[in-house]
C-alpha cells in the first residue's frame, strides 16, 4: 500500500504521519521522487481502510493497494529511476557503468595488472573474486581473506571501486573495504544473508538465480530492501533451461521487464550467461540495445591458465577492444559512460 502525498509538505508533518502508521504495527519506506514523497507501507495491510486515512490526513493526496507482493522495489512505490553512486561511479538513471576483472583472485601480481588495464579500456569497477562457490569441493575456491586484502590494494593503486562475492553472513566483517557486495547466484534466496546486507548501508550487487522466475528475483531484493538498504542493483546473468550448447541462457526480455516493474538498476552478465568467450560482445551488445545500465564482463590477464573460468574471460586485449564498441553503442543509446 503506498500513500502520495501532496507537494511541498514539511518532514516534520512526514515524520508524524510515519510515526502514527508504525505505531499500528507496519514499516514504513519513503521514497522521495521529483514531484511527490510516498510513503509505502509495509505488512498486511488489508484492514487498513484507505479511504479514512486520506481523509483523516490533510497531507495525503491519495492511497492505492500495491497488489504484487514486492513494495519497496515496486516501480508504483518509486516512479524515478534509482541512482546508485559508489564514490564518483554512478550507476542507473542514465549512467551506464562496466564492470571488469578476474574471475577468480589469484594472486597480487594477476589482479593489479587486470585493474590497471581494465580502468585503461574504460571499466569503471573492478571485480574479483575472493570466496568462490564451486560445484566440486576440490575445485579452487578462491584466496578468501588474502583475496580481499589484493583488491583493496588494488583500489588504492588505481582508484576503482571494487566488488566481490559473500558467501554467508559471518563473512561480512571481511567486506567492511569492499565498495559493493555482491550476492551470487546461488544465495540469491538465502534470506538471512538477504537481510544482513539489507541491514548494512552498503550497495549491494544481487544477481537472480540459475532457475529463479522474475518475481522471486524482485523480491529477493524485497528482503534486502525490506531492511532499510535502498542501494540494491540487479543482476541477469542467465537461467538454467534444456539448451546444452551454452552454460546458461540470457534473458534478454527479463532487463525491459524488471526496468518496468522496478525502479532499481540492471546490470548484464554476458560471461556467465553464455560462459563462452566469442559469444561475451555480442551479448554485451544486446544487453545495450535492450536497456541495461550496466555489464559485469570477466577478464583474465592469461585466460588459458585461469584457475577458474578461463573459457568465458576476455584477455586484456580483447576487453580493451570490446570497450571501444561499446562505447559508441552506449552513446547512441543516449547514456553516459565513464
Amino acid at each position: 500500500m503506498v500513500f502520495v502525498l501532496k507537494p511541498r509538505v514539511s518532514q516534520e508533518k512526514i515524520g508524524l504521519f510515519i510515526r502514527k502508521l508504525e505505531a499500528e504495527g507496519y514499516s514504513t519506506f519513503i521514497s522521495t521522487g521529483t514531484e511527490h514523497t510516498v510513503v509505502c507501507l509495509i505488512g498486511n495491510t488489508a484492514r487498513i481502510d484507505v479511504d479514512a486515512i486520506v481523509e483523516n490526513n490533510d497531507i495525503v493526496e491519495y492511497g492505492k493497494r500495491v497488489t504484487e507482493p514486492y513494495k519497496a522495489v515496486n516501480r508504483t512505490v518509486h516512479p524515478d529511476d534509482t541512482l546508485i553512486q559508489i564514490g564518483s561511479v554512478a550507476i542507473g538513471q542514465g549512467f551506464f557503468q562496466v564492470i571488469s576483472g578476474p574471475c577468480s583472485v589469484e594472486s597480487q601480481e594477476q589482479v593489479m595488472e587486470v585493474a590497471k588495464s581494465v580502468k585503461q579500456s574504460g571499466a569503471s569497477i573492478l571485480r574479483g573474486g575472493a570466496f568462490k562457490p564451486r560445484t566440486s569441493p576440490y575445485a579452487f575456491r578462491g584466496l578468501q581473506e588474502t583475496g580481499i586484502d589484493f583488491l583493496v590494494e588494488a583500489r588504492k593503486e588505481t582508484g576503482l571501486p571494487i566488488i566481490s562475492e559473500i558467501m554467508n553472513h559471518t563473512q561480512l566483517p571481511l567486506f567492511e573495504e569492499v565498495d559493493i557486495i555482491q550476492i551470487g547466484a546461488r544465495n540469491m534466496q538465502n534470506f538471512d544473508l538477504l537481510r544482513e546486507v539489507g541491514r548494512c548501508k552498503k550497495p549491494v550487487l544481487l544477481k537472480r538465480g540459475l532457475c529463479n522466475t522474475i518475481e522471486e528475483f524482485l523480491l529477493s531484493a524485497e528482503h534486502i530492501m525490506s531492511e532499510g538498504n535502498t542501494q540494491v542493483i540487479l543482476c541477469e546473468r542467465g537461467i538454467r533451461t534444456f539448451e546444452t550448447m551454452t552454460r546458461n541462457t540470457l534473458d534478454l526480455s527479463a532487463i525491459p521487464l524488471l526496468k518496468q516493474k522496478s525502479h532499481l538498476p540492471v546490470i548484464v552478465d554476458p560471461s556467465h550467461a553464455a560462459g563462452i568467450r566469442s559469444l561475451v560482445a555480442p551479448l554485451s551488445r544486446a544487453a545495450i540495445a535492450v536497456g541495461a545500465d550496466g555489464l559485469m564482463i570477466e577478464t583474465h590477464n592469461n585466460p588459458a591458465e585461469a584457475l577458474c573460468d578461463g573459457a568465458q574471460s576476455l584477455d586484456l586485449i580483447q576487453f580493451a577492444e570490446l570497450m571501444t564498441d561499446l562505447r559508441q553503442r552506449v552513446a547512441f543509446e543516449g547514456k553516459k559512460m565513464a
